[in-house]
């Protein structure tokens, strides 16, 4: 499973480095565009830090500071290959730190995963049955095994759809997958 996930994880990578830098910032704006539609007034929102080459975070975070909502974002804690959770009220403070993430290192605001009511996440691939391809370390999967009643949204670009993901028991499936063209999986919970 391991190496048939890396093969189409390996794919992904090479069809996102396919586009130019003004095609992803077009294509992530319109990635944040969809998913602003679907959040509601107060709801706080758990929102990746986006690195170079993923789907753009970054005006997403913005336009959610902007009307009011709640944001926290995820900090990466390789020791115990968990998350730590801080409120983030200012884009500015947002370093490079692990694996080349974005976080509020010396700023952190601590959060608690029940306050999260809906969560962004990152995917390398996916397909149109919810299944979610990361990066292969599990963060995200162990945080969504722990707090299964936050609504998941994926983003990519389309590019990252796959025909088919390899998943085995301890994958989380999204409930919502988004690219530039707008839900294109809807498996529950999207409003």
């Amino acid at each position: 499973m391991r190496e048939q996930k890396n093969r189409v994880r390996q794919a992904m990578r090479e069809r996102r480095e396919k586009l130019s830098p003004a095609e992803r910032l077009e294509k992530s704006r319109k990635i944040c565009g969809h998913v602003l539609g679907l959040i509601r007034e107060g709801e706080t929102v758990m929102v990746y830090s986006s690195k170079e080459l993923e789907a753009n975070t970054r005006p997403l975070i913005e336009e959610l500071l902007a009307a009011g909502n709640p944001v926290i974002v995820p900090v990466i804690v390789k020791e115990d290959v968990s998350l730590r959770l801080s409120y983030l009220t200012d884009p500015s403070v947002l370093v490079i730190s692990t694996f080349g993430v974005p976080e509020p290192i010396g700023s952190e605001i601590p959060a608690r995963a029940e306050d999260v009511d809906t969560i962004i996440l990152p995917m390398l691939g996916f397909d149109r049955r919810g299944a979610r391809l990361g990066y292969g370390a599990g963060y995200y999967d162990r945080f969504l095994a722990r707090n299964p009643r936050i609504r998941r949204i994926g983003i990519a670009f389309a590019c990252q759809e796959a025909d088919e993901v390899p998943c085995d028991e301890n994958d989380i499936h999204m409930h919502l997958i988004i690219t530039e063209d707008g839900i294109v999986y809807s498996g529950g919970k999207g409003r």
